[in-house]
């Protein structure tokens, strides 16, 4: 990293040339077809499980804006609704850390990110699982983020433990009640996480059943009355604690108005769980910014949503504003920041240069374009070695879930590893099993939890996120709808389909084509459709096996993850190996040992 003192100049030299903010290096944004925003009495802008993503997409022209560009948007909606007499609020609902090099490249974790974060004006926010998977973690969000926004952040059902006197105490109010600004809204609010038991040590994750029967939310949800109940959580919109606090509230309240907003599962997704409720969840990485307008009067609520693609352009569109009116003061600031503290943390910094696209879901796996296969047969047959035991055959077991994101062609850099591999996976092993016994491990791994008892961790927390609700995406439909370009000019025209079924319509790019319970109209942005495969729980290689039999015995290796898993398997399969028996393979992580076999096998300099 040589040139770094460089790059941080040339970077910081950029700052002055950001007038439509973004960052130094990102994509130009795409003009694509849009949707409008429908407004009512009551608006929120929603963000969930951005994962450190507060730069933006650099890679992707869709979703390249970044959080300076968010805070510009944000204050012009606000404005907006004071003019209409109006009231909008910003809601999350956590995952905010874990995933990004703007997070995770920092010493400590979050160095610069607590303060981008927080010029954000959020009026809701909750807690992620993120948030509370390392001690350290949990210790800053209860140190920071609580403090940072103050009498807005809600934890119904989650306590911190002070590492000094043991003593628990929530981690910030269980409930907030407020009016809003113009309408004078009486608004009873929530913050839930779903019922989460991988949490640190120093967190206290309650079971939502629990926490709703206890006196103080009965007695909320008994004698407020407010005009709206707001849920948010970090939660599903189609989970069961979500549709469990639905239920206690509508009990003791059958005609107030109930949101929700949701996340957790890294999906667009709606539905609603009667005529006067509606619940949004607005996608991940902060590709998405969601919409929820109600219509609040004397006969039932209307709702209306939206996903807003994190597009400038769409941004643009939705504000009346261009390149030249749209960035505001603030906005610019918190660009700047971003840009300083990814100069400061090198997260262009240059690994290797990626031949094509590897995908997580967009290929099939196995499959050439996929990312699973690219490991599979390449990077964990050069890696999982640990000298002392490079002749004995291994089976290497990895989740599909400890991968984050597809890898583009072009450039793999500092901030690339943390995108792709953002956990502080381990390799562990347990030597000389029985090839008989290991070689069933990654069939009952992959077996759709048919094995697993009803006590033990859910099988479906190996894979990504993506695959643990239905897919939400259809293709395009054949006839485009009625729509504007969101430059205001008309889209260039082609053919659609083959044969009888061609026509015209706008030339798409892909991108998200949501269907959720509401309809296929949500997205603010008209796409073409991205195929989805499903990929397994998790994925094997075989290395180092000789060629002319079967091992008698094999050291099975895996991702400290799985762990639980990987010894449940083994029982099944008939071995007796214990948690006694698992030692380390190799001290290095698995994200540096993926950066350094970048390294070696590709080219630093990219076409």
């Amino acid at each position: 990293m040589a040139s770094k003192a460089a790059r941080i100049c040339g970077a910081i030299a950029a700052l002055a040339a950001l007038a439509a903010a973004a960052q130094p290096g990102a994509v130009k944004p795409v003009a694509v077809p849009m949707r409008d925003l429908k407004w009512g009495t009551l608006n929120f802008l929603h963000t969930t499980d951005t994962h450190g993503w507060h730069a933006g997409h650099l890679q992707e022209s869709q979703y390249s804006a970044d959080w300076g560009d968010y805070v510009s948007f944000a204050e012009h909606m606000r404005r907006k609704a004071d003019e209409q007499g109006v009231d909008l609020l910003l809601v999350d609902t956590g995952d905010r850390v874990e995933g990004n090099g703007l997070y995770d490249a920092s010493t400590p974790k979050g160095k610069y990110y607590y303060d981008i974060y927080r010029q954000q004006n959020v009026d809701i926010i909750c807690t992620g699982n993120h948030e509370l998977y390392q001690a350290s973690t949990a210790d800053q969000e209860h140190l920071q983020t609580v403090p940072n926004f103050r009498n807005n952040y809600i934890a119904s059902n989650l306590d911190y433990v002070d590492p000094k006197t043991g003593e628990r105490s929530p981690m910030a109010q269980r409930y907030r009640r407020f009016k809003t600004k113009n309408q004078r809204i009486d608004i009873v609010a929530f913050g839930f996480l779903f019922d989460f038991t991988g949490n640190a040590k120093n967190t206290v994750v309650q079971p939502v059943k629990k926490t709703i029967q206890e006196d103080w939310f009965q007695k909320v949800v008994r004698e407020s009355r407010p005009d709206v109940f707001v849920v948010i959580g970090h939660v599903g919109v189609q989970m069961q604690e979500f549709k469990d606090i639905f239920r206690a509230i509508r009990l003791h309240n059958p005609n107030t108005p109930i949101v929700f907003f949701g996340g957790h599962v890294h999906v667009r997704d709606a539905t609603s769980y009667d005529s006067r409720s509606f619940a949004i969840a607005s996608g991940r990485y902060f590709e998405t910014i969601g919409w929820m307008s109600v219509e609040l009067g004397s006969d039932a609520p209307s709702f209306h949503r939206r996903y807003i693609d994190n597009n400038i352009l769409g941004l643009y569109h939705h504000t009346g504003l261009n390149a030249s009116t749209f960035p505001t003061e603030h906005g610019r600031n918190v660009t700047s920041m971003i840009a300083k503290a990814r100069a400061e943390l090198d997260l262009d910094y240059i690994y290797g240069c990626a031949p094509k696209d590897y995908w997580m879901t967009r290929a099939p796996y196995p499959h050439e374009n996929s990312i699973y296969s690219l490991l599979e047969k390449q990077i964990l047959p050069a890696i999982v070695v640990n000298p002392k035991r490079a002749q004995v055959p291994r089976l290497a077991i990895m989740n599909t879930g400890a991968i984050r994101f597809d890898i583009f062609k072009g450039a793999f850099t500092r901030d690339t590893t943390f995108i792709v591999s953002p956990f502080l996976s381990v390799l562990n092993y347990i030597p000389d099993v029985p090839y008989r016994v290991a070689r069933k491990v990654l069939g009952l791994l992959n077996s759709g939890g048919q094995i697993m008892d009803e006590d033990f961790v859910p099988w479906h927390l190996m894979a990504i996120p993506e695959q643990q609700v239905p897919r939400k995406s259809v293709i395009y439909e054949k006839k485009p709808p009625k729509v504007s370009d969101s430059m205001g000019q008309q889209v260039p025209l082609g053919r659609f389909g083959g044969g009888d079924d061609a026509h015209d319509g706008p030339v798409l790019i892909e991108g998200y084509t949501t269907k959720d319970d509401i309809g296929d109209d949500g997205d603010d942005a008209v796409h073409a459709n991205i195929d989805f495969h499903v990929v397994p729980n998790c994925i094997q290689a075989e290395i180092a096996f000789p060629k002319e039999k079967e091992p008698e015995t094999v050291d099975l290796v895996f991702f400290d993850f799985i762990q639980p898993w990987v010894l449940f398997a083994l029982k099944v399969s008939g071995g007796n190996q214990t948690a006694a028996d698992v030692k380390s393979y190799v001290p290095d992580t698995f994200s540096d040992l993926m950066s350094e076999w970048m390294k070696k096998n590709w080219p630093r300099k990219c076409d």
